[in-house]
């Protein structure tokens, strides 16, 4: 017996809505910030041996690499697709929020070792100097910061670069108040320990980047996305009889892509009915890229995919 196969692929409702906001001149006034504020901090922090500057001034390095490839990533997601490339290179801002999280636990895990070293071997500190560089922090930070604030809910890449600046200003926060300790208390040890303080702030608020990039990097379906409502939705459009091989994943840091098969017995719907049913997966869901095949032979669509159907 014949089988007959209606494929329909509908690109309709690809909507770039979601696309990444320009935070073009963010990145490069953030970044030329820090670099100037890491050689100063850094040096500063040599001179008054202070290892709390030290590791906060190896941190802002860290993010001025981190926000290097976010910018690049931005950039790269705008590139058109390729007969290589087809979905172009948005998968780029995905790699550099994984990028990201990697190397600042790696430079974490320096700046913690170096910390413990001090702990064991307290050594002074020009209190002073320690306060008044790290006041500087909190306003660079802070400001910087605040540039990415409006884009750090809709997309990780950019999410990632606010959370470095946010919890470098509430770093330098902490030194400031371990500064003031230290001079009036001569407590020196305070000093590694505010450091380790730091580690372990810094890392709490970077796991979540970790999980969403890994996770992002795996295909898994975006937490922001309903999976279970998706696929109620699908299965309630008149004249689906069952579905599989449904996917969820992101495309980049701010696109959602799905594709889905829909076993319709009845016929093909038409394509107004395919248009209409991507608009309701963007409106609803935040999907902007749904790829939807209709198959009319529902024994057919069991036998290609046993272990799929719904």
């Amino acid at each position: 017996m014949a089988h007959v196969h209606n494929h329909d692929h509908n690109h309709g409702g690809h909507s770039h809505s979601h696309a990444p906001a320009e935070f073009g001149t963010a990145f490069a006034l953030g970044i030329a910030l820090n670099v100037a504020f890491v050689i100063i901090e850094g040096g500063y922090g040599y001179v008054s041996n202070s290892v709390a500057l030290v590791a906060d001034a190896g941190h802002n390095l860290s993010d001025v690499l981190g926000l290097a490839a976010a910018w690049i990533a931005s950039v790269l997601v705008k590139r058109p697709p390729s007969q290589r490339y087809t979905y172009g290179l948005r998968g780029s801002s995905i790699l550099a929020a994984l990028f990201n999280a990697v190397f600042l636990l790696l430079a974490l895990g320096a700046i913690a070792w170096e910390a413990l070293q001090r702990l064991d071997s307290p050594q002074p500190l020009d209190a002073k100097t320690v306060m008044v560089v790290a006041t500087v922090g909190i306003l660079i930070n802070g400001f910087t910061a605040w540039l990415f604030a409006s884009g750090a809910k809709g997309d990780i890449n950019i999410r990632g670069a606010f959370l470095h600046m946010a919890a470098d200003a509430a770093v330098s926060a902490g030194v400031v108040v371990s500064g003031v300790v230290i001079l009036y208390t001569g407590w020196v040890w305070l000093d590694p320990v505010v450091s380790l303080i730091i580690v372990a702030i810094i890392v709490w608020g970077t796991w979540s980047l970790l999980r969403d990039s890994v996770a992002m990097s795996l295909s898994a379906v975006p937490p922001a996305v309903d999976a279970a409502g998706v696929h109620a939705y699908l299965q309630s459009v008149e004249g689906v009889k069952a579905l599989h091989d449904l996917h969820i994943w992101s495309m980049s840091t701010t696109d959602v892509a799905l594709t889905v098969h829909l076993v319709m017995p009845s016929g093909h719907p038409g394509d107004a009915v395919l248009v209409e049913i991507c608009h309701e997966l963007e409106h609803d869901f935040g999907i902007g890229h749904a790829t939807i095949q209709i198959e009319t032979d529902e024994a057919t669509a069991c036998a290609l995919a046993p272990d799929h159907v719904v």
